[in-house]
């Protein structure tokens, strides 16, 4: 997650504009990219840049650079997650629900073994089913079987030394879900990732006293893995909206999952001047909280510089890991909507400091913080509406029976510039995001 914005400003002038004219697709030519795309992240940017660095596909040859405009070019690029130096120019959109001829693919496509919503929702309505049990039977392991054919098309495994890098007007990756699994060293920059969308959520009575529609398929998703750099992206759902979808069983039928997922012994992970925007669930980092095994001592990653807009809650929800959040601009405009945005899960080690959240009437600072068994966390020096506002007292004098205490038990080192938090919105607002390089 520089004292002043002229460094910043100066290296990304000297590395040349991203917004140039959407090059031919081609793969391996041997074209040389543009200089940012070579760039890597600059030394103290956050825990990504801890150790070794990360610089990405920085040493690819003119082999392994790739212009890429559809699906089934992205998957050759990426040739199937591995550790080749390459560098993967995105230009337009690229849609992960078509097939390799372009053709789009719907739900209906992906649907087998006799998989029916209807018929799924009649067999397992809470009236018929019952509450205490999860969906089992035929009809479940034809939603499964269906759900696993949708992800064999839409997940792409990213591998090691790789930078994905949109390049052109409006670079977008639609409905797919790319992970960064078991691999190092990769940059991500520069895109629009929409609506990662599940056609076969499946249904669970258990969760939570009335219930829940649980979905596959974060836009990006980085599991085991060290030295990740993501910058200057766009996380939406874009052309599906959780405000329109139906509602069965009194719940919203929810397709998405998360934006950026981190999780399962990932570490070591920068995520700058980004932006999050109108989701429910967003940032999950560290998703189980019987993984100390994997978490512990991991998990550290720094958010600094995104804009949180219309965020419902998990901004971020951290567990186990040593995170450090700094320069956000949380932004609410849906106040019945908004859930938390600072989620202080098992074993965090939370530090969110200098960060200006926006708040509408009737949303109070408490609301910011929310406690998932988390015991300490570090909060200073962030402004409500241009105010200065102690959050985590706010939240302990609203919430006595689950106080968190002040001291996250370590102290931030890795940063290159740290804004007063007065001038946080307009800096990031105006920053923040694809398109802004």
């Amino acid at each position: 997650m520089r004292k002043s914005h002229v460094p910043m400003i100066a290296m990304l002038v000297s590395a040349a504009p991203l917004m140039l004219a959407a090059a031919p697709a081609h793969c391996g030519t041997g074209a040389e990219p543009p200089r940012y795309a070579r760039q890597a992240l600059p030394a103290g940017d956050g825990w990504a840049s801890q150790g070794a660095g990360t610089t990405g596909g920085a040493a690819a040859d003119a082999a392994h650079v790739f212009t890429v405009t559809d699906r089934a070019q992205l998957a050759a690029a990426l040739d199937k997650g591995s550790s080749t130096p390459k560098i993967i120019q995105v230009s337009g959109t690229v849609d992960g629900n078509a097939d390799d001829t372009g053709a789009p693919l719907s739900c209906d496509d992906y649907a087998t073994d006799g998989y029916r919503l209807d018929a799924y929702l009649a067999a397992y309505d809470p009236d018929v089913w019952g509450r205490t049990e999860v969906p089992a039977g035929a009809l479940e392991d034809a939603r499964a079987a269906s759900a696993a054919k949708q992800a064999a098309q839409v997940e792409l495994k990213v591998g090691s030394n790789t930078t994905i890098v949109g390049i052109g007007r409006q670079p977008r990756l639609l409905g797919l879900d790319l992970q960064v699994s078991g691999s190092d060293n990769v940059i991500v920059r520069n895109l629009t990732f929409e609506d990662a969308f599940d056609c076969f959520p499946q249904w669970d009575p258990t969760d939570t006293a009335v219930g829940n529609w649980n979905s596959e398929y974060d836009n990006l998703v980085v599991t085991a893995s060290t030295h990740v750099w993501v910058d200057h992206d766009t996380f939406t759902d874009g052309r599906r909206p959780d405000a329109d979808q139906p509602l069965y069983f009194g719940r919203i039928y929810q397709q998405h999952d998360g934006e950026l997922d981190i999780v399962k012994g990932a570490d070591l992970v920068t995520a700058s001047w980004n932006a999050f925007t109108d989701h429910d669930k967003t940032l999950l980092f560290g998703n189980s909280d019987g993984a100390a095994a994997t978490d512990a001592g991991h998990l550290r990653i720094t958010l600094h510089h995104n804009l949180f807009k219309d965020i419902a809650e998990r901004a971020p929800r951290v567990r186990f890991g040593q995170v450090d959040a700094y320069n956000n601009h949380y932004v609410v405009t849906d106040g019945p909507s908004y859930v938390y945005s600072l989620g202080v899960g098992v074993h965090s080690q939370l530090v969110a400091e200098n960060n200006a959240f926006t708040l509408p009437a009737g949303v109070t600072a408490d609301r910011t913080i929310a406690y998932w068994k988390g015991t300490a966390m570090t909060e200073d020096h962030n402004y409500v509406n241009g105010r200065p506002a102690d959050l985590l007292a706010a939240f302990n004098a609203a919430h006595p029976a689950t106080p968190i205490a002040q001291g996250a038990g370590w102290t931030p080192a890795l940063r290159t510039r740290v804004d007063d938090p007065r001038s946080v919105p307009h800096i990031v607002d105006g920053g923040s995001g694809a398109g802004r390089l």
